[in-house]
């Protein structure tokens, strides 16, 4: 199977059981293919060990870690990973921080359309990153 076959491989990360049964439910039924954690331990470890196409990460996690950590540790291995940040708190300060590191926030209650919509374009956002990567030479550092 090639990859452009392979079903996009989603990380879903909320430390709430029921909340992330459902993501990872609405997204099987979609036709991606989700990872789910419940932990930021959890999530490293995926993001470590899983070829990933699109990170969905809730902002609270445990105390000492947020979507923030887990979202700069992914860029950190897989650079390229579209990143998108789930929150049911929407202040100015959580806004202004993903803008600044281009996070793409939504906030919950989660709009069902507005989700499947955001991770459409960040799929092709990202597929399109990797193309013209590739169209280049391949691999390069990033400094």
């Amino acid at each position: 199977m090639t990859r452009a076959r392979q079903k996009p491989r989603i990380l879903v990360v909320d430390d709430e059981p029921a909340v992330l049964a459902t993501y990872r439910m609405i997204l099987q039924q979609k036709g991606y293919d989700p990872v789910a954690a419940i932990s930021s331990s959890e999530a490293r470890a995926a993001i470590e060990h899983e070829r990933l196409d699109l990170l969905l990460c809730d902002l609270s996690l445990e105390e000492k870690n947020t979507g923030f950590e887990v979202i700069e540790y992914a860029r950190r291995i897989q650079p390229a990973l579209p990143s998108v940040l789930l929150t049911g708190y929407a202040t100015k300060d959580i806004a202004e921080k993903a803008a600044q590191n281009r996070i793409v926030v939504l906030f919950k209650p989660i709009d069902i359309e507005e989700f499947l919509s955001t991770i459409a374009a960040q799929l092709r956002s990202g597929h399109e990153q990797q193309q013209q990567k590739e169209s280049h030479g391949g691999k390069r550092a990033i400094v």
